[in-house]
């Protein structure tokens, strides 16, 4: 079958005028802007001139972390439509928790979600998530993760995973894409071929998937091919190798063997579109990740990334240099024109399956007037805050010290250095709405002071609340007791022998770790207002605890059950 005739087929499913709007517009491009149509390039904030700056290259898409400001999001984002003669993809890592835009409903990350462990309520945070997104101009988002928690010291898994359990990883995905795709939003299954099963971060280092062929195969194998069956429309193949399978298939020991999965012909070409029947569009994960730029030098990547099997190319530092690795490619034979037109013809099949061609510009982003309408409604708000009251956990209380009351645990510190940025740089803020609940309950709350540290004549409860979701470049994410009690007694003192002492965590799920000793540990998976509201009601008795816990919270130590 020829690739012009699989556009008929699933997942684009186009029509004889969208295939011919395919071509029309892919042959009317020179090889340069064939090539630029498969750049996406990343836009932070919402500053006009920048905007201006990206879609001056003409690229197929731009990937937007907007600001919190609504109308400014509105209007650069309007920008980038207005600037580009081919409608350009939107995307967005559209994830929940800290990720998400600061102008829509704020909802739990993907494990608090999982804790719910209910897909129809996760179909429908979603089916809202993208109801915003998409009239804030979205058509694509980089979601879901489907990788799984088996090393519980990922820093970059954690709390973007649905957990440990394949089958619920699996339910969770499939809602998800179910509902991001029904909205007219193209949803994305990564981080291929399966991250998890390496405690380090490929924005840091080229990282491994070691399973063997037969249980890759149970576990990733079929969840892609679940969602690939589903109809899913793009995947998004990461800076992981899979020396298992490319054993299997004759590469001998050495480093070829742990080629990456960005610029794999064998997984990407071999595996997912041979194998796993993959029809749609494959995207490189952010190209200037060191697990990219740290395997061979990048005038090389580039080009290599896209002849073995990448549609996309993702994100770059400097678009024009890229272009230029590109073209170099072309000449010394590691990128051949056939890839090229390949790549532009699923590019712009995937633009016509969203009907971007036939929507005009007020179609594919909805007026500010409009979207106000759309934007934090207060049956929105409330199902968010019921879905993160399920989600919250109580991993154990061994003492029995829950539920609180301000006669016995009126004095309460809080040892807690806020919530840091999603994304590095991002400016950090504290647990207000967690202290605030607490007071409007009656307690007085103290922030840590380590020169008058908690003992019983002053303090009658000590409350751990670390906030830190998983993210990009923390490379571990552990309790940092010279951060949370500065001074070089303060950071060895433990004080729940002498305190009553709980722990709760609004982000990564495993600080029993680095605290097994501590009696009662909660987990709420992320730093919402929501979150914090909820956690306070449970530790007062006001809810019940509902959450499952979709990973071992105990990092493996049966000590830290006790």
């Amino acid at each position: 079958m020829s690739l012009i005739s699989s556009l008929k087929m699933p997942p684009f499913n186009l029509s004889d005028a969208d295939v011919a709007w395919v071509e029309r517009t892919r042959d009317g491009l020179s090889l340069t802007d064939k090539i630029r149509q498969l750049f996406v390039q990343i836009s932070f904030g919402d500053d006009l001139a920048a905007v201006d700056a990206i879609t001056a290259f003409k690229p197929g898409g731009v990937c937007r972390f907007v600001g919190q400001d609504m109308a400014a999001a509105h209007r650069a984002t309007r920008r980038v439509l207005e600037n580009c003669e081919i409608p350009p993809f939107v995307a967005g890592d559209l994830e929940g928790g800290g990720n998400l835009a600061g102008c829509m409903t704020a909802f739990s990350n993907n494990l608090g979600m999982a804790a719910v462990n209910d897909p129809g309520m996760t179909a429908k945070a979603v089916t809202i998530m993208a109801r915003e997104a998409k009239a804030m101009g979205y058509n694509w988002t980089f979601t879901p993760c489907i990788d799984i928690n088996k090393e519980w010291a990922s820093a970059i898994v954690g709390t973007r995973s649905y957990g440990s359990n394949p089958s619920v990883v699996e339910a969770q995905g499939l809602a998800c894409m179910g509902a991001f795709q029904a909205a007219g939003i193209a949803a994305t299954a990564k981080h291929w071929p399966g991250e998890g099963y390496d405690a380090r971060d490929q924005h840091l280092v080229t990282t491994v998937n070691r399973l063997g062929p037969d249980e890759w195969y149970a576990v990733f194998g079929r969840i892609y091919k679940r969602m690939i069956d589903a109809g899913l429309m793009s995947v998004m193949s990461a800076h992981i190798g899979l020396p298992a399978y490319a054993a299997k298939h004759g590469v001998a020991e050495g480093l070829e063997r742990y080629r990456p999965a960005s610029v794999s012909k064998l997984l990407n070409m071999e595996l997912l579109r041979g194998e796993l029947g993959f029809n749609g569009l494959i995207l490189s994960d952010a190209t200037p990740m060191a697990g990219f730029g740290d395997w061979a030098a990048r005038r090389e990547m580039a080009p290599q990334c896209i002849e073995n099997g990448c549609d996309v190319f993702l994100f770059s530092d400097n678009l024009e240099q890229d272009l230029s690795f590109m073209m170099q490619g072309l000449r010394d034979g590691l990128l051949s024109e056939q890839r090229v037109e390949d790549a532009v013809t699923r590019v712009l099949g995937l633009k016509a399956a969203l009907g971007l061609h036939r929507q005009s510009i007020d179609e594919r982003i909805l007026p500010l007037d409009q979207i106000d309408k759309l934007m934090g409604l207060a049956a929105n708000v409330e199902f968010a805050s019921e879905l993160t009251g399920r989600s919250i956990t109580l991993v154990k209380d061994t003492k029995n010290l829950l539920p609180l009351n301000h006669g016995k645990h009126k004095r309460i510190t809080l040892v807690s250095r806020g919530i840091p940025g999603f994304l590095p740089g991002l400016p950090s803020r504290a647990l207000e709405t967690f202290k605030q609940a607490l007071t409007d309950r009656g307690f007085i709350v103290s922030n840590y002071d380590g020169t008058k540290p908690p003992a019983p004549e002053n303090c009658d409860l000590v409350i751990y609340a670390p906030a830190t979701e998983s993210s990009l470049g923390k490379s571990r994410i552990f309790m940092d007791w010279a951060y949370e009690h500065p001074g070089g007694m303060n950071l060895m003192h433990r004080y729940w022998h002498e305190v009553p002492t709980l722990m709760v965590s609004f982000g990564h799920p495993y600080y029993l770790y680095d605290a097994p000793r501590v009696s009662t540990y909660i987990n709420a998976y992320a730093p919402t207002d929501a979150a914090q509201r909820a956690v306070v009601d449970r530790l007062t008795g006001n809810a019940p605890f509902e959450g499952v816990s979709p990973v071992d919270a105990f990092a493996g130590l049966p000590e830290a059950r006790y």
